[in-house]
């Protein structure tokens, strides 16, 4: 029993060993790797650790495992890229009600196309253009730059000579008009 439960200790020693050595020999490449596809380093973290956690957590064989982590993160990467846009719609029509609620995630990011999914979509991207025209300069530039063009606020700042949080405040009060009209243009296409 002694010899069995020194085995067993000598093969966990032995995975953890393994685990570090790949963790040490693909940690700067895969980071450099997601950084670039990435608006900041914290998310190039995040998502190297997920990539890592995925890694640690997997019972399959690998036969090739630079190809593994690099597909594994360019999946994380696409994953939080969604996510993102899913989080930028969501947080434009947050405080709705309920039982109104339309899914506009879906509305704008679904596959299928239909005449009536593309006319909305074409309504929907009208009235934010002319919501992000009634907007100050400032406003807009922020809202355009970190949202849609994503822009780091740390890269915006470097770029403009503004502070992070004066260019938060300033996409934050984009965000309450944005809301605010893109409300307006729900409860048109509900009361139609």
């Amino acid at each position: 029993m002694n010899a069995a439960s020194t085995l067993e200790a000598n093969m966990a020693d032995r995975q953890k060993r393994n685990i570090s050595q790949v963790i040490n020999e693909y940690s700067k490449r895969l980071f450099g790797f997601i950084r670039k596809r990435v608006s900041s380093e914290a998310d190039a973290e995040d998502i190297l650790q997920d990539v890592f956690y995925q890694f640690i957590g997997n019972t399959q064989p690998i036969e090739q495992l630079t190809a593994w982590l690099f597909t594994v993160a360019r999946n994380k990467i696409t994953d939080r890229q969604r996510k993102k846009k899913n989080e930028l719609i969501e947080d434009l029509f947050a405080g709705t009600d309920e039982e109104e609620k339309l899914n506009w995630a879906e509305l704008f990011f679904e596959e299928g196309q239909t005449p009536e999914t593309e006319y909305l979509r074409s309504l929907f991207w009208e009235t934010l253009n002319n919501a992000l025209q009634e907007l100050p300069e400032e406003q807009r530039y922020a809202f355009v730059m970190n949202e849609l063009e994503d822009v780091s606020f740390k890269e915006l700042a470097a770029q403009t000579g503004e502070s992070i949080s004066t260019l938060i405040s300033r996409k934050r009060y984009a965000v309450l008009h944005l809301r605010e009209r893109l409300q307006s243009f729900k409860n048109e296409l509900l009361n139609y």
